[in-house]
């Protein structure tokens, strides 16, 4: 994405700036007061994503957007630190370098794998991992066939220069990236409809998130879910297609301080969705563990 000719029309542009720390320049999007909530889109997402639950947010927390290397407005400053465990140890750099110490992490599909990790590195101002909150959550592997042919094929797709033009051209065609994402469980308006077909036919947003998608192992991670101490509330909409809410409900049995909840008639995209119920949703958790958001005025 281009920071002059697209930055100015997407959506919170007023609260986007650049911070170079290496290896990447970051586009982080900053914005209200109280304890801080740390936002992390997933894989071919931005901070779009989070267009109408930022600003809601931030009318009670101190919130924090980012762009994932190479997607959206981050731009991408090694290409071999696309993966699961990278991306954590260059957001937590990031974090200390800026002096945020997030109350709570709010990830959404890879971007709740990227939080849980991040709860073992980063300490909120209590001293305690910060509050995770998963939002249909990526924390299972593809099944069958699909397990291993899935990130082989995304690896050789990235490997190739021309695959990504190729693969924007492939989904140009009127209502293609509406299915795409109808097929989610998900039925957004036009304006969000339109901000993804931004980000699809951007050449560079999907270069990297096919080496986000080559590059990601979540092994580790599911082998490490019963050590992690975080408090964690894993979210799912009974509708997501793209990953079946029972991902989440056995990733939160499997850990020592998690639970689950199923909102029902909404998709994988359910904060974009209803962002006003995602957001209450939020506020009450948080209230729940004793992170209050500050009065408003």
């Amino acid at each position: 994405m281009d920071w002059d000719r697209d930055l100015p029309a997407w959506p919170n542009a007023a609260l986007s700036r650049r911070v170079a720390h290496r290896p990447h320049r970051w586009h982080v999007q900053e914005a209200g007061r109280g304890p801080t909530a740390l936002l992390i889109h997933g894989a071919g997402g931005a901070t779009h994503s989070w267009r109408d639950v930022l600003p809601e947010l931030a009318r009670d927390l101190h919130v924090i957007a980012l762009d994932l290397p190479g997607q959206g407005f981050t731009q991408l400053g090694a290409r071999q630190r696309c993966g699961l465990e990278h991306m954590t140890t260059d957001i937590a750099g990031l974090c200390a370098a800026q002096g945020w110490q997030p109350d709570t992490i709010i990830g959404h599909s890879a971007g709740a794998a990227i939080a849980l990790r991040l709860s073992e590195k980063l300490a909120s101002p209590r001293g305690q991992p910060p509050m995770v909150i998963g939002l249909n959550a990526a924390l299972g592997h593809f099944k069958g066939v699909a397990g291993w042919l899935f990130p082989a094929l995304a690896k050789m797709l990235a490997l190739n220069p021309l695959t990504a033009g190729l693969f924007v051209r492939s989904v140009a065609a009127p209502g293609r990236i509406q299915s795409l994402i109808r097929s989610t469980g998900s039925d957004l308006d036009d304006r969000g409809m339109a901000l993804y077909e931004q980000l699809i036919r951007d050449k560079g947003h999907v270069e990297a998130t096919l080496l986000m998608m080559s590059q990601w192992k979540l092994d580790r991670l599911l082998a490490d879910l019963p050590g992690i101490s975080a408090r964690t509330v894993l979210i799912a909409g009974a509708n997501d297609k793209a990953v079946p809410p029972d991902t989440s409900k056995q990733a939160a049995e499997r850990m020592p301080n998690a639970r689950y909840i199923e909102l029902p008639g909404l998709g994988h995209l359910a904060h974009e969705e209803q962002p006003g119920m995602t957001c209450d949703l939020i506020t009450t958790l948080l209230r729940d563990e004793g992170i209050s958001p500050r009065n408003r005025d």
